[in-house]
This record gives structure tokens, C-alpha cells and sequence, in this order.
């Protein structure tokens, strides 16, 4: 393999998959090296692959609305055929209950409004009519299955809800990277497995290659870091974390994997679901399986990782996350029977990610993606690409945060958003949310 590139790819997730992608079509040179033996074999594979318009900032709902433009026309964004076959984009949508948390959701519906993006005001009897295992009575606050109080409501229902049509799943995330690879191969792009990097070479003050696991050497223009839940190593290896105020940390997460509750079909009348009342969120799953996860309410536990040394058994939370679900669907199933998935999330401070250059010449970063970024990941593979591309070219994105152009919302967002150097976003929900 020819051991020269324009670009160098850490990672062959999802995102980083989608940035050779991008590269490859504007005539770079790239080079995806991950220590997994096939692309989204990572925290990708364990994603919920969950695409969503709701976000608690207003960039945040923009990139997440630019997002669903692609997977709603995966085959033509592609433009190729693979072997595999393609990955499919359920557009079921998704209801988010109104709570005291989420300010019962003013702020979202006035993003949604000004970004045109539609949804649906649900009362109690709507939410009913719609998903008839609900129970609509509230829960809140959030609580642990060993408080007294755990499964009795608080004598009110719950605020409503706000539909939004323009979400769904996507039914195999791994095999949507598998698409990606394949979408950049044919442009020339170049994908290394189980390889590892050890070290981030630099030349004259800047990034030029990587040495690998096996003492090989890899040169190139740029160095991507999209190492998920190992880019804080890898940033330390460029000895670039110190200078950076937002950083990121590897978190062990769970996701529950349940039966439907008996004589409901959830896999067809199911739709996404964002439950601030009792903690969790969830979607329909292939089988007639629900998917369950922790919005991370402050009663849950986060354990933090070293990512080459961690317990990928799981925990008490697996129980937590399907009693909760329980309190909202009484007649859901609770099988002694494990089944899910344990994975970590690349978390940064604010639970918003970093596309950013860095400190080091030559050395950029798409990390941070906190267990939310999967359904931006085309869209970030544009705008890191647009991003590398100027800065190269001499751009000072630190002193004049590039500006770039979503295509499909005719939106402009300014990258320094997602600056490396920005002050903790107030307006994060702190959680898997973003």
C-alpha cells in the first residue's frame, strides 16, 4: 500500500467514514486506519442510530435537521451500489414528552419554527390514541427503582408531547459505514484494519503522518482524529488535549434490549421516544423489540473509563432503564434475560462535539460526538471537510470562525459552535441530547 496521503483518517466509525467520504470526492487522498477489523465495528455498531431534529441549541437542531436530508436520500447521497446492499432510514418520527426539565419544550418549538421544521402539539389523549400502552400519568422527577416512590405517579398527568415526523432509526448502522466505505473506496479512498497508531509524526511544527502498532509509517498532509472514545489519547499523543478547554472522555453506556408488550405490534406502530419524565429514551427495534437507553438524569450514575480497560459486562442500569420504561408502558414485559448492549460514548464537557482544528498545524479533530452524533455524521463529513480544506489554504478559523452552508435547510452555521477553544454551552441539556 502506498504509504503517502493527503489525508490520514484515525477511525473508520460512522463520522470518519463519512469525512474520507467527502475527501475522497473533493480528489484527496485518504487513509482510514482503525484497530477493528471492519469499518462501524466500534461504537458505531452499538449505536441506536436514533435520527432526530430536537436539540437544545439552535445549532444543534439545524445540523440534526441538515442530517435528515441525507438519510432521508441515502441511495442518491451514495451514488454507488454496495455488495452488501444499503442501509435502510425508518422514518417512523419521534414524540418528546414536555417537562418542567425541557422548559416544556418552548425553546425547541421555537427553533423548530424558525428552521420550518414541522411537528405536531399532543395532548394526553392524542399520546393515548397514538401509543395505547402509555400510561400518561407523571413520574417526575426521575428517581432510582430503590426509592419508596419508584412506580407511583405524582397525581398529574403528563404536560403533552411535541411529534416530530422528520425522525426514525436507522435499521443497521454498521452496515450504513459499510456504505460509506464503499462510497469512498470508489473515489479513491483507502481503508486500513486492525492497525492501531502509536505515535503522531511532526515535521517543522506540524502534523505530516502516524506510526502504527507495527512500526510502519504512514505520511500525509493532515491528520484526522474521529477515534471515538479513544480521541483524548490520541489528542494527548499530539500532545494537543492540554491547550484545548473543551476535552473529552470515554463513558461506559448501556442500552436495554426488551420484548413488546404482548398483542402490540411495536416494531410498526412504535415511533422514537424522548421520555424526560421517567429518564429514558427508546425506539422500535427489527423483531418487535424495543430499544431502551438512559437520558442521563442526575439520579444515574456515570462511570467514566480508561477505553483499553473497562467492564463491558453490564450493570444494575440495564434493570433501572426497563423498570422506568415499565412505569410508562405497565403491560412491558420484565424478562430476567439480559440482552442490549454495552458500549462507551466519546463525551466532551458539554456533551457537544468538537469539529475543530487544532493547536497543531495539520492535525484536526471530529471527536466528542457524546452518544448524539450519529445522525450528523454526513453532514459532518461536509462541513470537516470544508473546514480542512480552508484551513489549508491558509484560514485562520480561530481568529474567523468559518462559516459554512447546510445545502438543504438554505441555513448557514458558523463552526466556531463546535470550537475546541469554546466556553461550556449553558443551553447543553448536559446529556445524551445534546
Amino acid at each position: 500500500m502506498n504509504k503517502n496521503f493527503d489525508a490520514i483518517i484515525i477511525g473508520a466509525g460512522v463520522i470518519g467514514s463519512a469525512i474520507s467520504f467527502e475527501l475522497s470526492k473533493r480528489g484527496w487522498k485518504t487513509v482510514n486506519i482503525d484497530r477493528n477489523p471492519t469499518a462501524g465495528y466500534g461504537s458505531t455498531a452499538a449505536s441506536c442510530a436514533i435520527i432526530r431534529v430536537h436539540y437544545s441549541t439552535f445549532d444543534g437542531c439545524a445540523l440534526a435537521y441538515e442530517g435528515y436530508h441525507y438519510w432521508k436520500n441515502w441511495a442518491s447521497y451514495l451514488d454507488h451500489q454496495d455488495e452488501k446492499g444499503l442501509s435502510k432510514f425508518i422514518e417512523c418520527g419521534a414524540m418528546i414528552y414536555k417537562t418542567e426539565t425541557n422548559n416544556y419544550l418552548k425553546t425547541i418549538m421555537e427553533r423548530a419554527n424558525e428552521l420550518e421544521i414541522p411537528y405536531e402539539n399532543w395532548d394526553t389523549e392524542t399520546i393515548k390514541r397514538k401509543l395505547s400502552i402509555s400510561d400518561v400519568s407523571s413520574f417526575f422527577p426521575v428517581k432510582l427503582p430503590d426509592n419508596s416512590n419508584f412506580g407511583k405517579n405524582n397525581g398529574r398527568s403528563v404536560s403533552g408531547a411535541v411529534f416530530f415526523p422528520t425522525a426514525g432509526y436507522v435499521n443497521d448502522p454498521q452496515l450504513s459505514t459499510h456504505n460509506l466505505q464503499r462510497a469512498s473506496e470508489i473515489k479513491g479512498g483507502k481503508f486500513l484494519f486492525k492497525k492501531s497508531v502509536t505515535e503522531i509524526i511532526k515535521e517543522n511544527g506540524r502534523a505530516t503522518g502516524v506510526v502504527l502498532n507495527d512500526g510502519s509509517r504512514i505520511k500525509s498532509k493532515v491528520v484526522i482524529n474521529v477515534a471515538g472514545p479513544h480521541s483524548m489519547k490520541i489528542n494527548q499523543m499530539a500532545d494537543v488535549e492540554s491547550s484545548m478547554n473543551i476535552k473529552t472522555k470515554a463513558l461506559k453506556v448501556e442500552v436495554s434490549h426488551v420484548s413488546s408488550p404482548d398483542n402490540f405490534n411495536y416494531q410498526d406502530l412504535g415511533f422514537v421516544v424522548s421520555d424526560g419524565d421517567i429518564g429514558c429514551y427508546s425506539r422500535p427495534e427489527l423483531g418487535n423489540n424495543i430499544l431502551i437507553g438512559s437520558e442521563d438524569p442526575e439520579c444515574d450514575e456515570r462511570i467514566f473509563v480508561d477505553p483499553d480497560n473497562w467492564d463491558s459486562n453490564f450493570t444494575e442500569q440495564w434493570k433501572i432503564q426497563v423498570l422506568r420504561q415499565a412505569q410508562r408502558y405497565p403491560s412491558l414485559p420484565i424478562s430476567s434475560e439480559v440482552r442490549g448492549v454495552v458500549s462507551l460514548y466519546d463525551v466532551s464537557d458539554d456533551w457537544i462535539p468538537i469539529y475543530d482544528k487544532s493547536d497543531l498545524p495539520g492535525f484536526y479533530m471530529a471527536v466528542g460526538s457524546s452518544g448524539n452524533q450519529y445522525k450528523n455524521a454526513p453532514v459532518a463529513g461536509v462541513i470537516m471537510s470544508e473546514l480542512i480544506e480552508a484551513c489549508e489554504s491558509g484560514h485562520n478559523h480561530d481568529k474567523d470562525p468559518l462559516k459554512i452552508n447546510l445545502k438543504f435547510i438554505n441555513r448557514q452555521i458558523n463552526l466556531g459552535f463546535y470550537s475546541r477553544n469554546r466556553k461550556i454551552n449553558s443551553e447543553s441539556s448536559m446529556s445524551v441530547l445534546g
